[in-house]
């Protein structure tokens, strides 16, 4: 992962979000979060690698309009929802790329995977068309 990836962080609780946030930066990810989903969109960027979303924290409405705004703008980012009722959710984003859905309670390595694994697989799919 090159240093000008982010991951953005959406929680609520400031313990999870804070949690996570230092997990992250301790294995050299910056991370950033926020504790409403109307502040998103402001830590979404084109560096944007991952979103850590907590839905269980909001409202329904509101996390899936912030599911769809985050598919529109951020169509490439890793969408990670880390949630207490994963078939609601599985069912909410079947078939999107780039959509993982985490049961929670999650421990930060599994998100770390996540992200890793994602930041793989983009990688790879760039060496791909560079070298196409």
């Amino acid at each position: 992962m090159t240093a000008w990836q982010e991951v953005a962080i959406i929680s609520a609780n400031p313990e999870t979000r804070g949690g996570l946030e230092k997990y992250l930066r301790g294995v050299g990810i910056a991370a950033r979060g926020c504790r409403r989903l109307e502040d998103c969109a402001d830590l979404t960027s084109a560096s944007t690698l991952a979103v850590v979303l907590f839905p269980d924290d909001f409202a329904w409405e509101a996390v899936i309009a912030t599911i769809a705004e985050l598919a529109r703008r951020c169509e490439t980012t890793l969408r990670l929802l880390v949630t207490g009722q994963p078939k609601k959710y599985e069912r909410l984003v079947e078939g999107r790329p780039n959509v993982v859905v985490v049961s929670r309670p999650a421990w930060g390595w599994t998100i770390l995977d996540a992200i890793r694994s994602h930041a793989d697989r983009t990688k790879t799919r760039r060496r791909g068309q560079v070298s196409s």
